[in-house]
């Protein structure tokens, strides 16, 4: 089929919200130490009453060390908050390459001079309003809090892709409006822009212009419930961080997007418009890091094709990529969902079999290789007291 890219290697995300290549050499981490015994639970303490974090000036969102704080071993729930902070800081730093954190404070004090300048065109868009923002069918979907509200208003067209209708067309018409304007501010100002990662020229992070605070609230109360349900064994019911943005395809713009991975646990891509035909997703199955880069079975391939307004919802490692936008101009909003906790408890795993699709299989074939060798033990032994 032509334009289809399954056997084409994946790229991988790396921690910042951006791609790079799967096999390429990793980035040296600081070391941290962390003894055996200060190591997270396995499972939240729901007893326990996190502290606020708002307060405090941190290199990761409050709600993330709030979040994680029902994980802390229970030596670590008695001390100051200021040692739960440092403790739970360590460990999230962890997963940032070495020299991070430099990148890291460049890129708050990038956000900040835009927040400082920039003069929103719908202020209405930086707080969340579900019955202006979402179609009433997926609030009350939400509303109900049930796998069958859920699946009542969404497909499973392949395995581990939801598809449904979300988004009203008049936020859609808001956001891009919204989007158009800040793109026109930074030319004006010849101010030179982020990009939402490696692969995507065009775009912006919606994050760094003063919607993160809304887009929280969007993956706290709208895609966290969804997850818990469906994606629980990648982290669905702790996702605490998000990276969100826009990204644009058509003339002028980029046309394709390559065959890769997200870095999130779990992805919503929602088309915001706007006339345009091709661009659609292609998936090719869930992998581990181990197997990023096998073949794909019949069965893991899937083509959608998007509409404005309709959103599709992934484990941020199915793999994944899009066909060109033939003609027109296609806007997507897209929001990476993380679990903090669900990234370092994936350190102490080694099978991912109830995820990645190809460790399934492995496991698979483990099982009917024990029980082909059983079988054939039981009738040798069967022959020799026969005989």
């Amino acid at each position: 089929m032509s334009g289809d890219r399954r056997d084409v290697p994946p790229v991988a995300g790396d921690g910042n919200g951006t791609v790079a290549a799967a096999n390429s050499g990793k980035q040296a981490t600081p070391v941290v130490s962390v003894t055996p015994s200060q190591r997270l639970r396995l499972n939240p303490n729901k007893d326990h009453k996190p502290e606020s974090y708002e307060d405090l000036q941190l290199d990761f969102s409050p709600s993330v060390f709030s979040s994680l704080e029902q994980y802390l071993p229970p030596s670590m729930l008695s001390v100051s908050r200021d040692d739960k902070m440092k403790f739970m800081r360590e460990i999230l730093l962890k997963y940032l390459p070495h020299g991070e954190g430099t990148r890291v404070q460049r890129h708050r004090e990038y956000r900040q001079k835009i927040i400082s300048n920039y003069q929103p065109l719908n202020r209405e868009l930086y707080a969340m309003h579900p019955s202006t923002f979402f179609v009433p069918s997926f609030i009350k979907a939400i509303s109900d809090n049930t796998e069958e509200s859920f699946r009542s208003i969404m497909s499973e067209p392949s395995p581990g892709v939801f598809t449904f209708e979300m988004l009203q067309p008049q936020f859609c018409n808001l956001l891009l409006s919204e989007v158009e304007n800040f793109e026109k501010w930074v030319n004006d100002a010849k101010f030179r822009i982020m990009r939402p990662n490696t692969m995507n020229k065009y775009g912006a992070v919606l994050d760094d212009f003063g919607l993160e605070t809304m887009l929280d609230k969007l993956m706290d109360g709208f895609v966290r419930p969804i997850s818990k349900v469906f994606f629980p064994e990648v982290g669905g019911s702790t996702l605490d961080s998000h990276h969100g943005f826009v990204v644009e395809y058509g003339k002028d713009r980029d046309v394709d997007l390559g065959f890769h991975v997200d870095d999130s646990e779990v992805t919503l891509n929602v088309c915001l418009g706007k006339q345009f035909s091709g661009g659609e997703l292609f998936f090719r199955g869930t992998r581990c890091d181990k197997h990023v880069n096998t073949g794909s079975q019949s069965e893991e391939i899937f083509d959608y094709s998007h509409v404005p307004g309709g959103a599709v919802l992934h484990r941020g490692r199915h793999r994944h990529g899009a066909r060109a936008t033939t003609s027109g101009h296609r806007i997507n909003l897209l929001l990476w969902c993380r679990s903090s906790v669900f990234r370092e408890m994936k350190k102490y795993q080694k099978d991912f079999s109830n995820w990645c699709g190809e460790c399934l299989r492995e496991k698979k074939e483990r099982q009917r290789l024990s029980i082909a060798s059983a079988k054939s033990e039981l009738l040798r032994k069967d022959g020799e007291s026969t005989a």
